[in-house]
């Protein structure tokens, strides 16, 4: 068992960033766990394009008005101009004390990127690497805090709420209580009770779940899923953001191309080399929202059979200005074969951001006493119905200081749940998690997503995906019911969970609006 004030699931920029602000504190004792073996792999260190700040001829106002534009009427005001308010602060206050270096012009000063659906040229990036600088920064800053246990190869199988896991009679409790989670340790196999005074939760995305995606195999749903059976309010879980422009080698994983390729000039082209997007979007072209230009490419597939369109940035900038602005880009397609400073680059869409989540107020407080959630796993209704491009580290950064701020407002210390919380047992299991029906099931949920639940939905896809996910997570169920707990059987049994509330969501919402678009729905 262990015991500490706060308990935060998950590593990327949400979680890193609470548990520094907390480690201020030094009467708080923190424990941080990731389910991978390296605390870098996260989606945060994927992030490429760049983090959003206030530009040259820019404003807070102006910022507001992007993301509300972008959100397609769904965001939170009130929550939009938090990040826009907030965010450029705490941003630069955590590059200052962090020493994290943004890319700057010739003249020495910031150098300012233009993406999709922005106004304004105001992202600011590490080249194009800029989440792996970041986090860089954040976890080297937490191994010197004393009061931060980080803990790797640690899976969180579901949240320890009363009254579901009280061993006091439920007459007892008014209302949902979050005191942890029961953790899987890889190097043991064994289940222990993780037990704190607040739990943050900080999973991160669930595009794993899709055929295609830009997001690492981790990204699976865990936080929603977990937070679903506990019965935390969830929202929005049909606005699932699909990018653009990710890498189509055969054979290959996949790889995300950033926005900010579109942003310094790269163009769309048919296999033919027709360029299309006028087609859809003759005002903004290639920078219109995402969910405009990934239905624009998957509608030239469909119509033509394309296995893939281009994107063309070999002819729009010079060679040095391509290496020295994508490296990691450039470096990831030359490992490829590919040299995208003489080739254009053959990409589809992929699943890459769930604009919904558990439902959280302006301090990440979620529905169920205790449980803060943070990052991509949180509504904070932000995003609303499609995510402004660069805006996630930024929300992810603002509302992980703003948890940690109201846990360190509260007592460090409370009342242990310790003797009410049984101990996980799972000692009359016997059978072995088969990797063969896991890998299988998983290519299911994959191919149902992608092919009923993707870019393009309607009533007889979605009819179809749920009747057959019901089904699925019948079976899995029962498996995960009798065999002994392993990472790979928890992410099963989260996707197949996740995959259901997104298709259910789906189902009701007829309403086509931002990244969630129905062919026989309503516009909205």
């Amino acid at each position: 068992m262990c015991q500490s004030d706060v308990l935060i699931i998950g590593c990327g920029i949400g979680g890193a960033t609470a548990a520094l602000e907390l480690a201020r504190d030094t009467e708080r004792q923190v424990t941080l766990i990731t389910r991978t073996a390296v605390p870098a792999d996260s989606n945060s260190s994927l992030a490429q394009g760049g983090i959003v700040s206030i530009g040259v001829d820019d404003s807070t106002e102006t910022i507001v008005e992007d993301l509300l534009d972008a959100g397609a009427g769904l965001s939170r005001p009130d929550a939009a101009r938090l990040l826009a308010t907030e965010g450029p602060t705490l941003l630069h206050r955590l590059a200052d004390e962090l020493s994290i270096r943004f890319d700057r012009d010739t003249a020495g000063e910031l150098a300012f990127g233009l993406e999709g659906a922005h106004s304004r040229r105001r992202i600011l990036h590490v080249g194009d690497t800029t989440g792996k600088a970041v986090m860089r920064a954040l976890l080297g800053a937490l191994a010197e805090r004393p009061n931060v246990r980080l803990l790797t190869d640690h899976t969180a199988v579901d949240l320890i709420t009363f009254p579901h896991h009280a061993k006091s009679p439920l007459a007892v409790y008014d209302e949902l209580v979050c005191h942890g989670a029961y953790v899987l340790e890889a190097a043991t196999g064994q289940v222990s009770r993780f037990i704190a005074n607040h739990t943050i939760l900080a999973t991160g995305g669930a595009g794993g779940i899709y055929l295609h995606t830009t997001n690492p195999p981790g990204s699976r749903g865990d936080g929603l899923a977990m937070a679903a059976r506990a019965g935390v309010r969830l929202a929005n879980l049909e606005y699932v953001q699909f990018h653009p422009t990710a890498l189509h080698m055969p054979g290959k994983q996949q790889f995300l191309i950033s926005e900010a390729v579109r942003g310094e000039g790269g163009v769309l082209l048919t296999p033919d080399g027709d360029r299309f997007m006028e087609r859809y979007t003759p005002e903004r072209m290639e920078l219109a929202s995402r969910d405009v230009v990934s239905r624009a490419i998957y509608d030239q597939m469909l119509l033509h059979d394309y296995p893939h369109v281009l994107l063309d940035i070999a002819s729009r900038l010079p060679a040095d200005a391509i290496r020295n602005r994508f490296a990691g880009i450039h470096a990831h397609c030359k490992e490829q074969g590919l040299d995208i400073t003489r080739q254009p680059i053959p990409v589809v869409p992929a699943a890459h951001y769930f604009c919904g989540g558990v439902l959280v107020d302006t301090s990440a407080h979620s529905s169920v006493r205790g449980l803060y959630v943070v990052g991509e796993t949180a509504c904070t209704g932000v995003h609303g119905a499609n995510r402004l491009a660069s805006t996630s580290l930024l929300e992810g950064l603002v509302w992980g200081v703003r948890a940690a701020r109201d846990i360190r407002e509260r007592p460090a210390s409370g009342r242990s749940a310790e003797d009410e919380i049984p101990a996980w047992h799972d000692d009359d299991l016997m059978t072995e998690a088969d990797p063969a029906l896991i890998q299988g099931d998983m290519q299911t949920i994959r191919n149902l997503m992608w092919h009923y639940v993707g870019l393009v939905r309607s009533e007889e896809r979605l009819n179809r995906a749920t009747r057959e996910l019901v089904n699925l997570r019948m079976n899995i169920e029962d498996f995960y019911r009798r065999a002994r707990v392993t990472d790979d059987l928890v992410g099963l049994r989260n996707s197949v969970q996740t995959a259901l509330l997104v298709a259910w969501a789906a189902q009701r919402n007829r309403a086509s609006r931002g990244c969630h678009y129905r062919e026989d729905g309503r516009a909205e």
